[in-house]
């Protein structure tokens, strides 16, 4: 899948990047999937599985198709499965959006941006990877730098604490006004409301 014209009827793909299964519901790699179920969430609408790889849910923005996914392969292996949907219901990569946990910013923060290196995000890795560019658009969830004595790997794989839990909804709300902001108005309008210096 390459970049093309972005015709004016193509739906927009959000695709949130996690882990599947109960027990890493919560954890601060998932921050893609939370993201994705607050928007659904917000709209009524239910993920239903696409396949053996993804669940999908579309929700409007504004009379905009959208769809909301989150592959079911495991983090690091997002790119074949995005790459799926991309053909499946014809969404240009120039409205893809993929959402990532990100340990250059804090948590509560975060940036959108199109384009740029995974930053050691394997999930992102992939996705660029697979699809052969990486121009597509970037929701970057801040989960903060480990604690010093504990590694990147034990980190993301670790639950959110109970004060990070806490804030979890506000947090989240951000995000996804900031991606209907996307939708409706623009990358530009978008990143003046959610991005932060790191």
């Amino acid at each position: 899948m390459t970049a093309g014209a972005t015709t004016a009827d193509a739906p927009w793909l959000i695709a949130g990047l996690g882990n599947p299964g109960p027990w890493f519901r919560l954890t601060r790699h998932n921050a893609g999937f939370l993201t994705v179920d607050r928007l659904a969430e917000r709209h009524g609408a239910r993920f239903r599985r696409r396949g053996l790889a993804t669940l999908v849910a579309e929700i409007e923005v504004d009379g905009r198709r959208v769809l909301l996914a989150k592959p079911l392969w495991f983090i690091n292996l997002s790119g074949r499965p995005v790459a799926a949907l991309l053909r499946r219901y014809g969404v240009p990569v120039e409205r893809l959006v993929v959402v990532q946990d990100d340990l250059d910013f804090a948590y509560g923060s975060g940036k959108l941006k199109r384009g740029g290196g995974p930053g050691g995000h394997n999930g992102v890795r992939s996705v660029g990877e697979v699809l052969g560019t990486r121009d597509f658009i970037r929701l970057r969830f801040g989960i903060g730098r480990p604690p010093k004595g504990q590694s990147i790997g034990d980190h993301v794989l670790k639950k959110f604490s109970d004060d990070e839990l806490a804030a979890m909804p506000g947090v989240l709300d951000r995000c996804a006004d900031a991606l209907e902001t996307l939708v409706r108005l623009g990358l530009n309008r978008a990143q003046d409301a959610l991005n932060v210096t790191a």
